[in-house]
């Protein structure tokens, strides 16, 4: 199976909220594991072709939010791509400016002009908060809570190579070939369970905490809150936005 990167390194801005102290003081206490993508089949969104696996991920959350709290929406392939475009001048005719993508630059667009959903012109992200991702118990809140993680990896080139789940190999090779964005979507005791080029698989925690340079929170009003305007676990997201204000 081919597989492309395509994250750009990480762009700083003190203007970002940061989420792990409101997910503490909201008492959130999840359980030992919790695998929010269960049952659900992804797609690699054209990520075995393009560099645009901040929009495949974007995809992934965008099924799992709207499997669980509403109804399933799969945004095709070209709709995926159209956001890659949208966000950094990608031309999907001629696959032309194929560079890869800032996350934050893809977060900020999201929430301000939004990107493809089915059903209505926009999907607008309500917000987004960095994610202090060595801070294991607050990534398993923020998972429990939200729906899952927006992260950012730096790709060794071993795991290019592997296609079941993702541990921590000493005598692999560890040159970085690039960086990758993927979501976070259920976690173990072993570690994560990460979307990244079509599929779930788990990733340790010693792993993550080696190769993982960005994570955020994401908070969705559209897509992650039920027609009760609560989350399927009954949570108050504006609650959270809130809390989250510094």
């Amino acid at each position: 199976m081919q597989k492309k990167l395509g994250k750009l390194p990480p762009k700083h801005d003190p203007r970002t909220y940061k989420l792990t102290a409101p997910i503490k003081r909201t008492q959130i206490t999840p359980p030992a594991e919790w695998d929010w993508s269960k049952g659900i089949h992804y797609d690699m969104s054209g990520n075995s072709v393009y560099g645009c696996c901040a929009f495949a991920s974007r995809t992934a959350m965008l099924l799992t939010w709207t499997t669980l709290a509403q109804s399933s929406i799969r945004l095709t392939t070209p709709e995926t791509l159209a956001d890659y475009a949208q966000c950094t001048g990608f031309d999907p005719q001629t696959g032309a400016n194929d560079n890869g993508t800032i996350l934050l630059d893809a977060l900020n667009m999201w929430r301000r002009e939004g990107f493809n959903r089915h059903g209505q012109t926009r999907d607008y992200l309500t917000a987004y908060a960095d994610l202090d991702h060595k801070d294991h118990d607050a990534v398993r809140r923020c998972i429990y809570a939200l729906g899952g993680v927006y992260l950012g990896i730096q790709v060794p080139r071993f795991l290019m190579e592997t296609d079941g789940d993702w541990a921590y190999e000493p005598g692999a090779d560890w040159t970085v070939v690039g960086g990758h964005c993927i979501a976070a979507l259920g976690y173990d005791a072993f570690g994560p369970r990460v979307f990244s080029w079509g599929g779930t698989r788990r990733m340790s925690w010693q792993l993550w905490d080696v190769i993982v340079d960005e994570a955020y929170g994401l908070i969705s009003r559209e897509d992650w809150l039920t027609r009760h305007g609560k989350t399927t676990l009954g949570l108050d997201i504006p609650q959270l936005i809130e809390a989250s204000k510094p």
